[in-house]
C-alpha cells in the first residue's frame, strides 16, 4: 500500500504552484512495483479542470486500487477527481464543492459565444464523470448553483461511498509544497518568463487559485488567451501603448511594485500557495486602473465626436442633427456608423450653423446676405 497527499492547487506548472499531472505521474512511477492499493488524500480547492481530468485518468489506469480519502475540502476539479475513484471517503467534517466551469472572457459576441460552447462542452465531460459515480441527476441546476455538500450530503447525492477516518497507510508522499526547504519566490519568479505577471495576479486575489481551463493558471475556469491578459495588465497599470513588449509590461509592473514595496522580514511563515501584498499597493494599482478607464472613455468620447465632425464636413448631416447623431453613436456606433455611410456627399450646399442675425433676417435671407447676392438693406426691403 501507499499513501499520497494531495494537499493544494490544481495547477499545471506544478511545484510551488500547485499539483500538476507531472507531479503526480512522478509519485506514480516512483511506487513499488508491490504497491496493490493507494490511499488518495486530497484537501484542495481545485483548479484546471483538464489537469484534474488527467490526473483522475492516470489514477485509473495505475494497476492499483485508489481510495480518495476527502481530508478537508474538495472542491471544483478536486471534486471531479475525489468522485471519479473507485472508492470515496468522506472524512468527518470534511466538504466537496460541484460547480460549473467558469471564464474570464474577451472578445467581440462571436468570440463570447465560442466560448461559451466550449464551456458547455467542458461541462458535459464533468457530468459524464459525476454520473458514473453517483448516477443520474439533475447535474445542470447543481453545477449552476455551485453547489456545497457536507459529509453526508456527498454520500446521499452518490458522489461518495461512506463516511470514516482512514489511517495512512505504506509509503507516503505529499504534493502540493516547494521542492526544497529553501526555496525562494523571488528567485523563481526571476526565473520563469511569465511569473512575474502570475506572482502579481496571486497576490491580488486572498483567495486560492481555481483556474480549470489550460493555459494561464493561477485564475480560476481560464480560457483568457495571453493577448487578452495582457490587455488587462495594461488597462490596470495605466498604460496606453498597445504595443508594449511582454519585457516592458514587466518592467511596468516591477516599476510598480519597487515603488510601493520595501523589503520586510516575514514575521509569519504563509501557507503554500499565498503571497502578501501591502494595502498601499493595491490601492494604486486600483487607482491606476480606475484612471486607464477613464483615459481610455475621453479618446472614445472624441473619436465620435470625430465622426460627427467628419459627416458634416462631408455634407451627410446637417448641423442641426449633430447633437442627435453623436448620443446615437453612444448608444450604438456601429449602426449609426453604417447609416451614415449610406447617406450622400453635399459639399455643394452650406450644411454648418453661419450665425444668426440681429436684423430680423430669415435664415434664407441671411444665407442670401452672405452668398453676396444682395446687402443687408435691400434683403429687408
Amino acid at each position: 500500500m501507499a499513501t499520497i497527499r494531495m494537499y493544494g492547487p490544481i495547477d499545471s506548472w506544478g511545484g510551488f504552484w500547485g499539483i500538476s499531472t507531472k507531479d503526480m505521474g512522478t509519485v506514480l512511477d516512483a511506487l513499488p512495483d508491490t504497491v496493490t492499493q493507494i490511499i488518495l488524500r486530497i484537501n484542495s480547492p481545485g483548479g484546471e479542470v483538464f489537469e484534474g481530468v488527467s490526473i483522475l485518468n492516470m489514477l485509473r489506469a495505475h494497476k492499483a486500487k485508489v481510495t480518495a480519502v476527502v481530508d478537508g475540502l474538495a472542491a471544483s476539479a478536486a471534486s471531479v477527481i475525489a468522485a471519479g475513484c473507485a472508492d470515496t471517503v468522506m472524512s468527518p467534517g470534511t466538504q466537496m464543492m460541484i460547480h460549473s466551469p467558469l471564464v474570464y472572457a474577451y472578445g467581440n459576441a462571436v468570440e463570447l459565444r465560442k466560448t461559451a460552447a466550449v464551456l458547455d462542452g467542458i461541462e458535459s465531460s464533468l457530468v459524464e464523470i459525476y454520473t458514473a459515480k453517483a448516477g443520474e441527476k439533475d447535474w445542470a441546476e447543481m453545477l449552476a448553483d455551485d453547489t456545497w455538500l457536507n459529509a453526508a450530503d456527498a454520500v446521499s447525492l452518490g458522489l461518495a461511498d461512506r463516511i470514516a477516518v482512514i489511517p495512512d497507510a505504506g509509503e507516503t508522499e505529499t504534493l502540493g509544497t516547494p521542492e526544497s526547504d529553501d526555496f525562494d519566490v523571488e528567485d523563481s519568479v526571476e526565473t520563469r518568463p511569465q511569473s512575474r505577471l502570475r506572482a502579481w495576479v496571486a497576490a491580488l486575489s486572498p483567495n486560492l487559485p481555481r483556474s480549470t481551463e489550460p493555459g494561464e493558471t493561477n485564475r480560476k475556469e481560464n480560457v483568457m488567451d495571453f493577448d487578452a491578459f495582457k490587455a488587462g495588465l495594461r488597462e490596470r497599470l495605466g498604460v496606453t501603448d498597445a504595443a508594449i513588449s511582454d519585457e516592458q509590461l514587466l518592467a511596468a509592473v516591477d516599476e510598480s511594485l519597487a515603488e510601493q514595496v520595501e523589503p520586510t522580514p516575514k514575521a509569519t511563515e504563509l501557507p503554500a500557495g499565498f503571497t502578501a501584498i501591502d494595502e498601499t499597493v493595491l490601492a494604486d494599482l486600483q487607482a491606476n486602473a480606475r484612471a486607464g478607464a477613464e483615459a481610455r472613455a475621453e479618446q472614445e468620447s472624441a473619436r465620435r465626436d470625430g465622426i460627427v465632425t467628419a459627416a458634416l464636413r462631408q455634407g451627410r448631416i446637417a448641423a442641426a442633427s449633430k447633437d442627435a447623431i453623436r448620443a446615437q453613436l453612444d448608444n450604438d456606433e456601429a449602426g449609426t456608423v453604417a447609416f451614415l455611410a449610406t447617406l450622400p456627399e453635399n459639399k455643394a450646399v452650406p450644411v454648418a450653423e453661419i450665425g444668426h442675425s440681429d436684423d430680423g433676417l430669415s435664415a434664407d435671407q441671411a444665407l442670401i446676405a452672405q452668398a453676396g447676392w444682395a446687402d443687408t438693406e435691400e434683403v429687408t426691403r
